[in-house]
């Protein structure tokens, strides 16, 4: 019996090799996020191809137990597939064949028996009549003779040939059920527009023994792809092949000549005889039947808000899939000359952004910018697998250092599929995306934008103002909710349009020079202060501040930021104290458990003291004849963001590393840490967690080894986890 997915914890897997299985995607339905992205990321470890689209899945696992649910979760998603046998619902049963060769294996003209391949048959149980429909799978790579059903003619299948001939039950029942002699799964299991689901057993179920195992008996349902004219996938060329009258028809497409582009086409349309009409729909019929072309929003369990802005999303039809193009060049020069030389990132599918660099200028920022567009509206509208697949595919494309000019390169990149493929070839060949254009003139879109960018209002809060409240700008906010805003938010939509202004370097040093001299009036002149997050990363210009202060004496960090904001509040930098939070002070600065004993639950875990400040410069050049002219002159410089951070020496390593890093670039060090070392990474320190004990990956215990500078701290901490260091201009991923 399967075991329990939802048992399965984090187990190392580096004997599990899933590199041979097709692209596969983990269905969020009755599993949490966190067990999603934890099977997302144990996939990945193990070799497997993981998409975060639906569409581009070949193998889905999931938590389910019936095929009409299966169906059901995949057609809500827009993902209609057509069951086996037009009109009959199937279960497919494989059964070894004993000899372990075909039946009808061709002898040698010596005499001798021909080997080969070992293959299955595949039993087609028609529920209805009690009846089996027989087919063989032939292997991908075999040529084969099969006599062709009118004239006996013979017709030689490059890639899969499909006989059938019925028997019936008792026939069937004489043949010994084998599951555990099945063939290990390869590619070849998966012809061309077949989609599987499995249930999640199965995985874990291949990790405890180490091995792939088969399918069959975690099977839930199985389909094949219907595929409009306009919405074709990119294949690999098939020939025509016809079932009996009643059941789906597979076109021939392979390398049929674009007259107007001189492009080779590669695609597979899938069609029902009763649907024939339908290929030739007009756009308008098309966005009505094709639930296909719709956008992959997850169905979850939101509040009112929440629903009708996933509604929203899954109510907008998006235009219909690109076929991909394969250019007669490219086709006839091959991959060694389509294609520059790939990074060595690439070659080894390095799947973490923390293991290569990303500058902070690429070619592609044009395309970039595009997918960065999208990536905001999964935000706004609550998609946060979306959200996740767009951040990282954003970062594998920024880490590339070639300008992109083929979907061959995009299919090449970790954490790219054939989503992001499309999305490039509609911007190469038409200079813009459809779907970012929608985005940019939705008024819904617009006014969620302009909510989620008050300080302290993220896009849940925004979506309940305007789907529940009703709001459409910020003048509603402002004559209707504001008893109702807490003081962060308040301030945020006070100093709306300051808080826009971008910030520039000059003007971060100057701060930073600021808070570093008050700092070191409060404590003494060996405190430190360090300037992270875009500025350190090479922005020109910054959204907001973010400052270190560390000191080599443990004691001088100790509940230093209450002083420190005191003080610059006294000499009038400071003008609104929004948070101050002392937690890592009130626990004596020692390194929090992961796991909390009885007699510190709830003190937190990523709880570096902080303050969460408004900056404004207390001097302006007419300031003197201002105020004599008027005692009330209002100060008109602008009001800035800053936060200070405090960080003990023991961990400013990890401070730094985490503060300094582009945001997908810190998720992907917790998740390197969780996978690679089974570590919980932070900007406080790492912890085991196994254990929840504090793991010195900066020598700080022993005096003698302790790190001299904040720089060679922050080193250690690479080199602790096993990674090359990237400089901060490398850890450009957005």
């Amino acid at each position: 019996m399967a075991k329990d997915s939802s048992s399965l914890s984090f187990v190392p897997v580096p004997e599990l090799n899933l590199s041979h299985l097709p692209e596969v995607y983990v269905l969020p339905v009755h599993l949490s996020m966190d067990r999603v992205h934890e099977l997302e990321d144990q996939l990945a470890d193990a070799g497997a191809t993981v998409v975060y689209n639906l569409q581009g899945a070949k193998l889905i696992l999931g938590a389910l137990t019936t095929a009409k649910r299966a169906k059901f979760e995949l057609h809500s998603r827009g993902l209609r597939l057509q069951d086996l046998a037009t009109g009959n619902t199937f279960n497919r049963n494989i059964i070894s064949d004993g000899a372990g060769r075909p039946s009808d294996s061709p002898d040698r003209t010596d005499g001798s028996e021909s080997p080969s391949r070992k293959r299955r048959k595949i039993y087609l149980v028609d529920e209805t009549k009690q009846n089996f429909i027989v087919s063989t799978e032939i292997p991908l790579t075999t040529e084969v003779e099969t006599e062709g059903e009118d004239d006996g003619a013979t017709e030689s299948m490059s890639q899969l040939s499909i006989t059938h001939a019925s028997i019936n039950a008792d026939e069937l029942s004489s043949n010994n059920l084998k599951l555990d002699e099945l063939d290990p799964i390869s590619s070849s299991d998966f012809p061309e527009g077949l989609v599987r689901v499995i249930r999640t057993g199965w995985f874990s179920d291949s990790l405890e023994a180490g091995t792939p195992q088969p399918f069959e008996r975690y099977l839930i349902y199985e389909g094949m792809t219907a595929i409009s004219s306009e919405g074709l996938q990119t294949i690999e060329p098939l020939h025509t092949v016809r079932a009996d009258a009643a059941g789906p028809v597979v076109h021939e497409l392979s390398q049929q000549k674009d007259n107007t582009s001189g492009n080779v086409l590669y695609g597979l349309a899938i069609q029902d005889p009763a649907e024939d009409g339908r290929l030739g729909a007009s756009n308008g019929d098309h966005a009505q039947t094709s639930s296909a072309a719709r956008r992959d929003f997850h169905v979850r369990r939101f509040k009112q808000s929440s629903q009708k802005g996933w509604k929203y999303a899954n109510d907008q039809a998006v235009r219909p899939v690109h076929l991909l193009r394969e250019t007669t060049s490219e086709h006839d020069e091959g991959a060694s000359g389509a294609l520059p030389e790939m990074p060595k990132w690439v070659k080894e599918n390095k799947i973490y952004a923390c293991e290569r660099s990303t500058p902070l200028y690429t070619p592609n920022d044009k395309f970039v910018a595009q997918l960065e567009t999208i990536k905001l509206e999964r935000i706004l509208t609550g998609d946060e697998i979306g959200v996740r697949a767009y951040s990282t595919s954003i970062a594998s494309v920024r880490a590339y250092p070639y300008e992109l000019t083929s979907t061959k390169e995009i299919l090449s990149l970790p954490g790219c599929d054939h989503k992001i493929a499309h999305l490039f070839y509609e911007w190469e060949t038409t200079g813009h995306i459809q779907a970012v254009d929608d985005i940019q003139a939705d008024p819904t879109l617009t006014a969620l934008r302009i909510f989620y960018n008050i300080w302290g209002v993220g896009a849940k809060t925004a979506r309940e103002f305007y789907y529940d409240r009703k709001r459409r700008e910020l003048d509603d906010i402002i004559e209707f909710e504001w008893s109702t805003l807490t003081r962060v938010q308040q301030i945020g939509l006070k100093f709306y349009e300051e808080f826009e202004l971008k910030i520039p370097r000059s003007e971060v040093e100057y701060i930073a020079s600021v808070v570093t001299y008050h700092a070191k009036k409060v404590v003494d002149d060996q405190i430190e202060c360090v300037v992270v997050g875009g500025y350190r990363r090479g922005r020109r210009e910054n959204g907001d501040v973010d400052i270190i202060v560390s000191h080599r004496d443990e004691s001088a960090t100790n509940h230093v930021i209450n002083p420190i904001v005191a003080a610059l509040e006294t000499a009038g930098w400071i003008t609104h104290s929004l948070s101050i939070i002392t937690a890592n002070s009130d626990r004596g600065q020692q390194p929090v458990s992961y796991k909390f004993n009885d007699d510190k639950r709830g003190t937190g875990f990523d709880t570096l003291d902080k303050a969460l400040v408004v900056w404004q410069d207390p001097v302006w050049p007419s300031m003197a004849e201002d105020l004599a002219n008027n005692s009330k002159a209002k100060n008109p410089n602008v009001h800035r963001r800053v936060d200070i951070i405090i960080s003990p020496w023991r961990t400013v390593g990890c401070a730094v590393a985490g503060w300094t890093s582009g945001t997908t670039f810190q998720r992907d060090l917790r998740r390197y840490a969780k996978h690679r070392k089974g570590w919980k990474f932070d900007s406080s320190g790492i912890r085991e967690r196994g254990t929840g004990k504090w793991v010195d990956v900066e020598r700080w215990t022993d005096i003698k080894t302790r790190a001299k500078t904040w720089q060679e701290a922050e080193k250690r901490v690479f080199e602790g986890l096993g990674l090359e260091y990237r400089e901060p201009w490398e850890r450009n991923t957005g």
